[in-house]
C-alpha cells in the first residue's frame, strides 16, 4: 500500500477536506496534487536527484509535453474566439433557425453544437443558460427542465469536441488520434442525442415562439466550423488549433472586433487560463510515474483484474475506476488524468484498442460529472438560473443515458467494428 499512498493521500486530502468544508471547490485541486507529489518524492528510495529524475520522466514525457502544447493552443483559440464575439454568434446561429414547435430540441441542439465548437461545458453553460432561462420564462416552460437540457447537451460537445480538455487528455494518455476516438465515441452517443431530440420534441411541441434572436454574423462562427471540420478530416490537432487562432485574428481584426494587440492580449488570457490545468497535469504525471516506479500501478491492475477475463471485463474496470475517481474529485478532466495511465495498462493487458479505451474514459467521466450536484457545471447552471442544484438533477437525461449507452456498448461489444 505504500506505493499507492501518494494517490490515497491526494484523494483523502481533496475529498475529506472538501466534505468537511462542504464545498468541493474550497480546496484547490492543484494544491492537493502538489502536496501529494512532494510526499511521493519523499517516500521513494534513492538520492534526491534520482527521485527528481523519475518524477521528471513522468511530468516531461513526450505524451505530457504534447498534451500541454494542445492545452496552450486550445486556450489561446477559445479566448480569442470568445473575445471577438464568436460565442454569442454561435448561440444566435443555433437559435435563429428554430421552428416554432422545436424550442426544446432546438435549445438542446444549440447546447450540443456550441459545446462541440468551443470545447467546454462550463463555457457553454455560462453562455446559453441566461438565454435559455429567458426563453423558458416567456414560453411557460419549466425552468429546471430547460436548465437541465442545457447542462445535458453540453456533455455532447465535452465528450466529442477536438478542443475539449477531456478529449485531449483521453487520447494522449491512451496514445490514439482524436479522429479515431471520435469515430468510436460518436457511434455510442449519437443515438442518445437523437433520442433526446425526439423526447424534447414531444415535451415541448406546444410551447410558444422564443424571444427575438439577433442577426448572425457568419464570419464569427467560421473559426469554430473550420476547427471542427479540419479535426474530423484528420488534420494534426496542433495545426488545426493554429489555423483556428490565425482565423480568429484575421476575422476579428477585419471586422473591428479587436486590433492586433487586443488579439495578442486575448490569446495570452486564454493561455493563462489553462495554467491550473497545466500545473495539475505536470504534478499528476510526475506523481503517477513515481507510483508506477514503486509498483503501485501493477498493484491497482492486479486488484481490479483479479477475477476479470477478456476485453469486456477490462473495459468495465476502466469505466468503473474513472467513475470512482470522478466522484472523489468532482472534475472529469482530473479523473482522466489520474486514471489514464492505469487505463492504458489495463487496455494493453486485455488487448483493448487505444481508441476504445479513450472513448470509455471520456464517456464514463462525462456521465459521472454530469450527474454530480457538486460538479462545476451544475453549480454554474444553478447559480445563473437561481435554482437549487438538486432541482436540476431530475432533468439531466443526456448524461444518464450516455452512461447507459456506454454500459450497453461494453456488454454487447458495440460498435463492433471498433471493439476488436
Amino acid at each position: 500500500m505504500k506505493a499507492l499512498s501518494p494517490l490515497i493521500l491526494f484523494l483523502i486530502l481533496y475529498l475529506a477536506t472538501s466534505i468537511i468544508a462542504q464545498d468541493f471547490y474550497k480546496v484547490p485541486i492543484a494544491v492537493a496534487f502538489l502536496v501529494s507529489a512532494i510526499y511521493a518524492l519523499l517516500i521513494i528510495k534513492g538520492t534526491m536527484n534520482e527521485r527528481i529524475k523519475i518524477f521528471a520522466q513522468g511530468a516531461g514525457s513526450t505524451t505530457m509535453v504534447l498534451m500541454l502544447a494542445i492545452f496552450i493552443l486550445a486556450g489561446a483559440f477559445a479566448a480569442s474566439a470568445k473575445t471577438m464575439g464568436a460565442v454569442d454568434a454561435t448561440v444566435n446561429l443555433a437559435l435563429t433557425h428554430l421552428p416554432e414547435q422545436f424550442i426544446l430540441p432546438g435549445i438542446f441542439l444549440a447546447s450540443c453544437f456550441i459545446s462541440l465548437s468551443i470545447g467546454t461545458s462550463c463555457g457553454t453553460i455560462a453562455a446559453l443558460t441566461p438565454l435559455a432561462v429567458g426563453i423558458a420564462t416567456q414560453s411557460g416552460i419549466s425552468v429546471p427542465l430547460m436548465v437541465g437540457l442545457v447542462v445535458g447537451g453540453t456533455y455532447f460537445g465535452d465528450n466529442l469536441s477536438f478542443i475539449s480538455d477531456t478529449t485531449i487528455v483521453a487520447t494522449q494518455t491512451q496514445g490514439c488520434s482524436m479522429k479515431d476516438k471520435f469515430h468510436v465515441n460518436i457511434r455510442i452517443v449519437a443515438p442518445v442525442a437523437v433520442l433526446m431530440l425526439i423526447i424534447y420534441y414531444f415535451l415541448g411541441k406546444d410551447t410558444n415562439t422564443p424571444a427575438h434572436i439577433d442577426t448572425v454574423n457568419f464570419w464569427l462562427v467560421l473559426p469554430y466550423l473550420a476547427v471542427v471540420m479540419l479535426a474530423i478530416c484528420g488534420v494534426n490537432v496542433l495545426l488545426v488549433l493554429t489555423i483556428g487562432i490565425i482565423l480568429t485574428g484575421i476575422i476579428g481584426i477585419a471586422i473591428g472586433a479587436y486590433d492586433l494587440f487586443s488579439w495578442f492580449s486575448a490569446m495570452n488570457e486564454g493561455m493563462m487560463g489553462m495554467a491550473e490545468l497545466i500545473i495539475m497535469t505536470i504534478l499528476a504525471g510526475g506523481m503517477l510515474e513515481i507510483i508506477r516506479h514503486n509498483g503501485g500501478i501493477d498493484l491497482i491492475i492486479k486488484a481490479l483484474t483479479r477475477n476479470i477475463h477478456g476485453k469486456r471485463g477490462g473495459e468495465l474496470c476502466i469505466a468503473a475506476l474513472t467513475c470512482l475517481v470522478n466522484i472523489c474529485t468532482a472534475n472529469n478532466t482530473v479523473a482522466i488524468i489520474t486514471t489514464g495511465p492505469i487505463a492504458k495498462d489495463i487496455a494493453r493487458r486485455f488487448h483493448i484498442a487505444p481508441r476504445r479505451s479513450a472513448s470509455i474514459l471520456d464517456t464514463a467521466s462525462c456521465f459521472t460529472q454530469g450527474l454530480l450536484p457538486y460538479g462545476a457545471q451544475v453549480l454554474i447552471a444553478a447559480s445563473l438560473s437561481s435554482l437549487n442544484p438538486i432541482a436540476i438533477l431530475p432533468y439531466l437525461f443526456y448524461p444518464l443515458l450516455i452512461g447507459l449507452a456506454l454500459l450497453l456498448a461494453i456488454l454487447f461489444r458495440y460498435p463492433r467494428k471498433f471493439a476488436l
